[in-house]
C-alpha cells in the first residue's frame, strides 16, 4: 500500500512540474472569473437586489463562486487535461511500462484534483475575504477541505467521461448537458427554494449543492458543524462510488 502511494505520488509531482511552467496562465482563468463575476453580479446586480435570506446579494454569491472554481478547476484536470495526457501525449502509456499500474494513476490524479481544488478555492476565498464577504476568519481553515470534498466527485465525473467520449470536442456537450446544469442548479446564483420542489429535489441530488451548503456555512458562520455532519457523508459517498466507477472504467480504456 506504502508503495503504492509512493508511486502515486510521483504522478502528482509530475503533473505539478507541468503545470508550474505556465502557472500563471494556469491559476488566472479559475481565479479571475469568479472576481469578475463577483463583480458583475455582486456589486453590479446586487445594487438592484434588495436582500436574499437576510444578506446582502454579494455575500450570498461569494460561497458558492469559492466553490465553483474547485468544481471547474476539478473537471477540467480530469476531463480535458486528462484526455490530451492519455490521447495526445501518450503519458500513461509510458507510466504503464514502469510499475506504475492504472490504480496508481487513478489515485495520483485523484489526489492532484484534490490539492488543485483546496488551492482554488483557499485563493478565491482569499480575494473575496478582501470584499469584506467572510464573516468569521477562523473558519478559513475549513475552506481549503471545502476544496478538496467537491473536487473528488467532480473530479471523478471528469474522469469517467473522458473514458466515454470518442473525441476531445464531446466534451462540449458533457459541459452543456451536465456540467452546467450542475453549475446554475446547485444553490449558488439564488435559492433553490425558489424552484419547483421536483426540480428542488434533482438539485439536492447534485454534488455541487451539498458542496455549496458547506462553503455557505463556513462564509456565513452559520451552524458549520451541523452542516458539516449532515452534507461531508454525502460528498464522501458521491465520491467513493464515483472514483470507484471512474478506476473501473479508465482500466478497461487504458489497458484496452
Amino acid at each position: 500500500m506504502l508503495e503504492s502511494l509512493q508511486l502515486s505520488w510521483h504522478i502528482v509531482r509530475r503533473n505539478w512540474w507541468v503545470y508550474r511552467k505556465n502557472l500563471i496562465a494556469n491559476v488566472s482563468p479559475s481565479v479571475t472569473e469568479p472576481t469578475l463575476l463577483m463583480l458583475s453580479l455582486g456589486a453590479g446586480l446586487g445594487s438592484f437586489v434588495a436582500q436574499v435570506g437576510g444578506l446582502t446579494y454579494a455575500q450570498y454569491l461569494a460561497p458558492g463562486l469559492a466553490v465553483s472554481s474547485a468544481m471547474f478547476t476539478s473537471f477540467f484536470e480530469t476531463s480535458y487535461g486528462f484526455y490530451v495526457r492519455m490521447t495526445f501525449e501518450n503519458v500513461f502509456k509510458a507510466m504503464l511500462t514502469t510499475p506504475i499500474g492504472v490504480s496508481e494513476v487513478v489515485i495520483g490524479e485523484f489526489i492532484w484534483v484534490a490539492l488543485k481544488g483546496a488551492l482554488m478555492m483557499s485563493i478565491v476565498g482569499l480575494l473575496l475575504s478582501a470584499f469584506g464577504l467572510f464573516a468569521n476568519p477562523w473558519l478559513a481553515p475549513l475552506v481549503p477541505l471545502v476544496g478538496v470534498l467537491v473536487a473528488l466527485p467532480l473530479g471523478a465525473i471528469g474522469l469517467i467521461s473522458t473514458c466515454y467520449v470518442k473525441s476531445i470536442d464531446q466534451f462540449q456537450s458533457v459541459y452543456s448537458f451536465l456540467i452546467a446544469p450542475i453549475y446554475f442548479l446547485s444553490g449558488i446564483f439564488f435559492p433553490i427554494t425558489q424552484m419547483p420542489e421536483p426540480a428542488q429535489w434533482a438539485a439536492k441530488a447534485l454534488p455541487l449543492y451539498h458542496g455549496v451548503q458547506l462553503a455557505q456555512s463556513v462564509f456565513w458562520d452559520k451552524d458549520p458543524f451541523k452542516m458539516f455532519c449532515i452534507h461531508v457523508p454525502v460528498l464522501i459517498l458521491y465520491s467513493t462510488v464515483l472514483m470507484w466507477f471512474a478506476h473501473r472504467q479508465l482500466k478497461k480504456k487504458l489497458l484496452a
